[in-house]
């Protein structure tokens, strides 16, 4: 008789340097005081260098798994979305956690759901493209680029239609 569930293949195994932190920072009597191992921006080069790899397999994992319909496919540019690696590291770290219990685990699949929906959302109309192989960067760059520079102490540098000129270019 054929084992019908081995074609199932596990959840990419997080990388050790990042076990081990968890398990510091997390041991009663832990003198780790560093950051969330989910908050990418605040690791130290050392923690932040496994983690794209990783990232990336729980991402095939996730598509190959769960991605039955085109919109929720994780692009293959899923890095050049600041935030979607926020998200996709805490839904990979937080899955580790749920599968200790199966009410957890429950939730964990409504907590992928919501990724999906907020996903969907920041990629808008250029998740399909980029779902395919072409990314288009981000476009609300020309609204971003009308916030004065921290530099100038957010103070503007010129007026609001100098500046739509100058984008238009």
């Amino acid at each position: 008789m054929t084992n019908l569930l081995a074609q199932f293949e596990p959840f990419p195994e997080p990388p050790a340097l990042i076990l081990e932190y968890i398990a510091e920072r997390s041991a009663e009597e832990s003198v780790v005081d560093g950051p969330a191992p989910w908050d990418l921006g605040a690791l130290p080069a050392e923690l932040i260098a496994p983690m794209p790899t990783w990232l990336d397999s729980v991402c095939r994992w996730l598509n190959w798994t769960y991605a039955w319909q085109p919109q929720d496919v994780i692009p293959p540019c899923w890095t050049q979305h600041e935030g979607l690696g926020y998200e996709i590291a805490a839904l990979a770290l937080a899955r580790t956690d749920a599968y200790a219990d199966a009410g957890s685990t429950v939730i964990w699949h409504e907590q992928y759901d919501r990724f999906l929906t907020r996903m969907n959302k920041a990629l808008g109309k250029a998740g399909d493209e980029c779902r395919v192989g072409r990314h288009e960067d981000r476009p609300a760059r020309f609204q971003l680029a009308a916030w004065p520079s921290q530099a100038d102490g957010g103070r503007e540098e010129a007026e609001p239609a100098g500046r739509a000129e100058e984008m238009a270019k």
